[in-house]
């Protein structure tokens, strides 16, 4: 394969492009219908581009010792640049990857191939039927990185959705969520509402100026039955080249304010980014 071409495919739910990263040898960025998917570099697996990614792979490293192997559930597959993470930062994890679009896992296994050994079990159904037909504690971590297009689906932000997703992690399980959305953040509040009825200890992890209401983008969404150490991550989301705030506790009760969980009949997707944003990261 000739890494200097793109790649463009129709896949199932678009057309995927693979662009190779001028500045970094066997670097490529995945966009689906032109919303930026995924950035994977084969030759450094632990490097995440995408800030969104970056505090999901902090939370990632301060969830269990170090190096310590997880069982952990990807919904969301797009160039597995997580699933990879992971099998570099913790060799022997074990890790299924649900993702409803069998082309586009087609296309990432055939240009952008996960190495030998690394525990990887490529899934390709819908998130939530997976999710509903998953063994109960099974999962370690759940993230969830789904998106149609830029939007995360309706069916992904529900009650019925986030208890599923509860009787999949184990109790010292960790769920967490790239959501994207902008002021008045009706749908954040809704997500924070929802989990909130399911989960114990919620954090949100997003640039002060997305919090403040400045512009729209991605917060990431932490959500467990026990705390999770929110100064470990908030020191590492800091010292990065868009430091974010993690919110916890009153300050993300009070953000929240008097959203209420969103019911399947209720539910809708993730509000569509403003033309020129980078909302899905």
């Amino acid at each position: 394969m000739n890494e200097a071409i793109p790649v463009t495919r129709v896949v199932d739910h678009g057309t995927a492009k693979l662009m190779p990263d001028v500045d970094r040898a066997r670097a490529w960025l995945l966009t689906v219908d032109g919303a930026p998917q995924s950035y994977v570099d084969l030759d450094a697996p632990t490097h995440l581009e995408f800030e969104y990614a970056r505090r999901l792979g902090h939370v990632l490293d301060v969830v269990a010792e170090p190096g310590r192997p997880l069982d952990v559930l990807h919904l969301g597959g797009g160039a597995l640049t997580l699933p990879r993470y992971v099998a570099a930062t913790r060799p022997g994890s074990r890790q299924d990857v649900v993702e409803a679009d069998r082309g586009l896992l087609e296309l990432v296994a055939e240009h952008l191939p996960l190495p030998d050994g690394a525990g990887v079990t490529l899934h390709p159904a819908d998130a939530r039927a997976w999710l509903a037909s998953a063994p109960a504690d099974s999962a370690d971590i759940l993230v969830a990185d789904v998106f149609g297009g830029s939007r995360v689906p309706a069916h992904l932000t529900s009650l019925g959705y986030a208890e599923e997703a509860a009787r999949v992690l184990r109790e010292g399980g960790v769920y967490l969520a790239n959501l994207a959305d902008g002021a008045p953040f009706a749908f954040l509040r809704s997500q924070l509402a929802t989990f909130a009825a399911v989960f114990e200890h919620l954090a949100l992890i997003a640039e002060p100026g997305v919090l403040r209401g400045r512009r729209f983008g991605n917060a990431v969404l932490v959500a467990a039955h026990h705390p999770v150490d929110t100064a470990a991550v908030a020191r590492r989301t800091a010292a990065d080249a868009f430091p974010a705030r993690v919110e916890h506790g009153r300050a993300l009760r009070d953000f929240t304010g008097g959203a209420q969980p969103v019911r399947d009949a209720d539910a809708v997707p993730s509000p569509e980014p403003p033309d020129g944003s980078f909302g899905v990261g």
